[in-house]
């Protein structure tokens, strides 16, 4: 038995906690909401963010980030992207330089430009082989049903990878590794932006058709943008990327395609933000990942028409006419 402290009190804070108790280990949840975290303790739910679902009788929880902190050197990070940074700023002295991090988080630092796992390691000075992070095509109301799921255990080393592997594995969650960090880390971060790119065409009242050209030329400024940087372009034929890009893109679970819904069909943010209170990081990665593309020089027409809409500069109809108007050359997954 491992003991486990989730960072994180949410509908996947809590899903990932399930998870980890679920595969036989010693797991604290740590959260801010204090009704949140009496409920997991007193009742084993957590209705505020997952309703209805009923967490393992052994899952702890606690409002107390030294009790936290002190209860495992195995740390699993679920917390708003755009919050990692002050959070672990908050925590630096109380982590380990030894302790093991894995990030859940899916997002690229608006500020900096940087991923997550790049983001604990330049606040806390950790050495990056101790930084590794779970992905893939999980949505936490499907998950914590504990219905069948897939996900990578991704990190520097194969033999952190299999640690991250054992941890979660469990009869109904399976766990593949991967040593390509960077390229699971990026597809995940991306994946985001082309969902709401997909929600807008189902919130502008657009079919399969057009559905599917969003996912398939998405994926590929995924795979190009990750090679790119370095990346294996294989791992976004994976579950990392290509399993993660269709449950996003296909799920009305997903925040980012239920966001990009709302924005297509009512066609401002405010319209969208007013009928949908949940934080997207589609929408907080999206200029973020154009300068990636910008700095690398590759052409990334979906990803910067979804910024461009996200930003105010054009409305999805504009965004969907530009689309359509983009030079057409041959069809190589990589160019």
């Amino acid at each position: 038995m491992t003991a486990i402290s989730v960072l994180g009190a949410g509908a996947w804070g809590s899903t990932m906690a399930q998870v980890l108790a679920d595969a036989g280990n010693e797991v604290l949840v740590w959260g801010r909401n204090e009704v949140v975290i009496d409920e997991i303790n007193s009742s084993n739910t957590n209705n505020t963010y997952l309703p209805g679902s009923v967490l393992p009788s052994q899952l702890r929880a606690t409002g107390n980030i030294d009790e936290a902190m002190a209860h495992s050197r195995t740390y699993v990070l679920a917390i708003p992207a755009q919050s990692l940074r002050l959070k672990l700023e908050e925590w630096r002295s109380t982590i380990d330089k030894d302790a093991t991090l894995i990030s859940t988080l899916k997002g690229i630092e608006v500020s900096t430009l940087m991923r997550m796992s790049e983001v604990v390691t330049n606040v806390l000075g950790v050495d990056p082989a101790h930084v590794a992070i779970i992905t893939g095509p999980n949505l936490a109301y499907e998950l914590v049903q504990r219905q069948p799921a897939a996900a990578v255990a991704a990190a520097s080393t194969t033999q952190l990878a299999h640690y991250i592997q054992k941890l979660f594995t469990t009869s109904y969650y399976r766990v593949y590794t991967s040593t390509d960090l960077l390229g699971c880390e990026m597809a995940g971060a991306v994946k985001s932006v082309i969902a709401l790119g997909v929600g807008i065409a189902v919130g502008m009242g657009l079919g399969e058709n057009t559905q599917s050209m969003l996912i398939t030329r998405g994926l590929n400024e995924v795979a190009r943008l990750g090679a790119a940087h370095g990346a294996d372009p294989l791992s976004v034929a994976g579950l990392a990327g290509m399993g993660d890009l269709v449950a996003s893109c296909s799920s009305p679970l997903s925040r980012n395609r239920t966001f990009g819904e709302a924005l297509g069909r009512g066609g401002t943010m405010e319209y969208a933000r007013a009928h949908v209170a949940t934080t997207v990081e589609g929408v907080a990665s999206a200029g973020a990942v154009v300068e990636l593309a910008h700095r690398v020089g590759v052409e990334v027409p979906v990803i910067e028409a979804v910024a461009d809409v996200v930003n105010g500069i054009i409305t999805p109809m504009q965004a969907l006419e530009r689309l359509m108007e983009i030079s057409i050359r041959a069809e190589d997954f990589i160019q």
